[in-house]
Formats: structure tokens, sequence, C-alpha cells
């Protein structure tokens, strides 16, 4: 399974440059995953073709947040993917939202706007970055997740 993976849109609404990045890297997946920070529920417009799973983030409007939980865990094949969007400081984020779930694969979320893929006491952590907010890194990214025997991320640069 190929799974897209974004965050930290923040849009209020689903703009060209959003419709862009979608078409471009998003074409031929099963599944978008939003680790949140969506602000608006306009922006999901853009994956209208697609399942979306989602949680809110601590940007989100209320409708946002009335809409989507604040973590989740999704079952994609054998695996379990814990989707949480992240609150405070970017030192420390991971140990914090770690002990958020028990026994997932993989631990999806968002908040810093850095990309991370790599894999911690046997977790792949992978934060997509943001793919059109680059208030606090020098480019913007999305990711892409694939099930086989394993899961696997992949950071790309939009």
């Amino acid at each position: 399974m190929k799974i897209g993976v974004i965050s930290d849109t923040h849009l209020h609404n689903c703009c060209l440059e959003l419709k862009r990045i979608i078409d471009k890297h998003f074409g031929d997946v099963d599944m978008v995953i939003h680790a949140g920070d969506i602000v608006e529920m306009e922006v999901l417009d853009a994956f209208l073709t697609k399942k979306i799973e989602a949680v809110a983030g601590n940007m989100d409007s209320a409708r946002v947040r009335n809409h989507f939980p604040v973590k989740k865990i999704i079952k994609v094949n054998s695996f379990k993917i814990g989707l949480i969007h992240g609150w405070g400081s970017p030192v420390g984020l991971e140990n914090r939202i770690s002990k958020e779930f028990t026994e997932i694969d993989c631990l999806v979320y968002g908040h810093t706007h850095y990309p991370v893929n790599q894999v911690i006491k046997g977790v792949l952590f992978f934060n997509p970055g943001s793919a059109t907010e680059k208030r606090f890194s020098e480019m913007n990214t999305i990711g892409m997740l694939e099930t086989s025997d394993r899961i696997t991320g992949k950071i790309i640069e939009v």
C-alpha cells in the first residue's frame, strides 16, 4: 500500500499550490494521512478523490478540531500507525508523543515543520515536514509511506 503523508498546510482553503503538489505526488496513493494544522476544512477539498485520515493540530479551527481527534491509530494491512500532530517545543517532541501510543509500527506526526524519517526502538518516526509553510524550515516537503513486509518512509521536497 502507498500512503501520501502531509502536515502543517496552514491554509484557509484549497489553493492552487496545494492542488499542484497533490496532483504531482499523490496521484497513485491508496490513502492520504494529514498530521494536523489543516486550519480549515476546505483545505481537504484537495483530497476529495482519496481516502483521508487526519488529526487536529494546535492551529486548527474549531470546526476541524470538532471533526478530527487529536490522535488515532490507523490499521494498514498488518501495521499500526499512530497519528498525532504534536505540541510544544521541537526539542524532545518524539519522546513526548511516543508516550501517547503503545504497540505501533510507525508514528506519524507534524508540528515542527522539519521532516523526519528514522527508526527509534523499532518504531518508524515519520514527520513529512510542511508542504506549504516555510516559517521554520528552508524547504517544503511531503512524505510517502509504503507497506510490504515492513513499513518504510520517504521524504519528498516539493
